[in-house]
């Protein structure tokens, strides 16, 4: 019988010793597949293929102690290889709710790899768009630091700002409803929180924002599935709210005022916690088309012609140029 129970024993801990091995390795898979994502998305067009794999830029990053209880710390990405004399343009990136600048830093070294500069903040409850505020002028205070890496390089002329969920509201009121709104030169959002949960009855009026004051070019995106489309066909039903629902994109993409240049799309068969990876590289597009000039970047959104038009990764495209 102890012969017995011994050689079952050994088989549980064989067992046992197979497992903890196995969970280990999805974890240690699941942290590189987190901070390879670019390696393992499935691009369709030229655009999204060339801006989905890393730039040319070796990256460095700091942190600064933000002395306050909003922020706590501001974190920059730069390329290492930034020339003497010449300016960068300036990203800021609103953490989605319970987020901070760590859990975007993937996508972050990602964009300043094409030779960006790339802030965030520690801030996890981001709607108002003030701890975006804050972090975007003391960038641009850094620039102005003879001690610091980004002395002189910052071009203050071509700022972006760009935000996931609760970071897409305040995306749109750090543009809109801040004091230093009309530094920014393009903006981008993923999966948006829609107006629904604005009102009174649901997150309350902090969480409300105002398309209508966007006077920037504006990309927003979002998934199809449940968790982002939901079931909700409009804002009165009080079931089935998506985070990001189309009929709500379809009215943002319309407030937004006739002359302003404007892209909407939903990522097909990708979720909400998929968006910061899956519109990884049409937003950098778009910031490089508007905040670096280039031109072939552009032919994404833009033109008869449009690469996102025809992309079978993006369906419920609507553009205005």
């Amino acid at each position: 019988m102890r012969k017995v129970l011994g050689i079952v024993l050994r088989v549980v801990l064989g067992i046992l010793v197979v497992a903890v091995v196995a969970l280990a390795g999805l974890a240690l898979f699941a942290k590189y597949k987190g901070a390879n994502y670019y390696k393992f998305t499935e691009p369709a067009g030229d655009v999204e293929k060339r801006f989905t794999g890393l730039g040319g830029h070796e990256v460095a990053s700091a942190s600064y102690d933000a002395g306050d209880d909003l922020c706590k710390q501001h974190k920059v990405w730069y390329p290492t290889d930034m020339a003497d004399g010449e300016k960068y343009p300036l990203v800021i990136v609103v953490n989605g709710t319970g987020s901070t600048a760590d859990t975007y830093e993937s996508q972050m070294r990602h964009l300043a790899s094409w030779g960006f500069i790339v802030a965030g903040n520690m801030d996890q409850n981001t709607h108002t768009g003030a701890s975006a505020a804050k972090t975007l002028d003391y960038v641009l205070a850094l620039n102005e630091d003879a001690s610091g890496p980004l002395f002189g390089r910052v071009d203050a002329d071509h700022i972006g700002i760009g935000g996931h969920s609760q970071g897409g509201v305040g995306v749109i009121n750090a543009v809109t409803a801040q004091p230093n709104g009309s530094r920014y030169a393009a903006m981008y959002t993923a999966s948006a929180t829609g107006n629904y949960w604005g009102q009174d009855s649901a997150l309350g009026p902090e969480w409300a924002y105002d398309v209508s004051k966007v006077r920037i070019p504006y990309l927003m995106t979002a998934g199809t599935g449940a968790f982002d489309a939901g079931t909700a066909t409009d804002i009165t039903a009080t079931e089935g709210q998506g985070i990001s629902p189309l009929y709500d994109m379809l009215r943002n993409f319309g407030a937004v005022p006739a002359g302003v240049p404007k892209v909407m799309a939903r990522a097909v068969d990708k979720d909400h916690g998929d968006m910061p990876a899956c519109g990884d590289a049409y937003m950098t597009a778009w910031f490089a088309y508007w905040l670096q000039g280039d031109a072939d970047a552009g032919a994404a959104f833009f033109g008869s012609d449009a690469e996102i038009l025809a992309n079978p990764n993006w369906q419920d495209v609507q553009v205005s140029e």
